[in-house]
């Protein structure tokens, strides 16, 4: 599966994964590799990505709101105040804030 997270002011996060999980308005859930397609609003809260390897993220400012999960350094975070996801053939595109 693969991931992009846009702000409005760049790209923060581009890359295959394994799986995200996301602040939906109604509750937390996970996307998984095949999921069905699903257009979601993104409440207050945390994005957690599960990767192979950190190896994908940029170390500068702007992608110093994704930080490794203090538990497993195989996910990563990002604190978001709000957002869209789209999940189309395996690709998600989360827009936030």
């Amino acid at each position: 599966m693969y991931l992009e997270i846009v702000s409005p002011e760049a790209t923060l996060f581009s890359s295959d994964i394994d799986s995200v999980t996301v602040p939906g308005i109604n509750g937390e859930f996970q996307m998984l590799n095949n999921h069905v397609p699903i257009v979601s609003l993104l409440a207050p809260g945390t994005i957690k990505i599960s990767t192979h390897n950190q190896g994908q993220i940029a170390s500068d400012k702007l992608h110093a709101t994704i930080v490794p999960h203090k538990d497993d350094n195989k996910v990563l975070t990002v604190a978001i105040q709000s957002g869209t996801l789209e999940l189309k053939d395996n690709k998600v595109i989360i827009l936030v804030e």
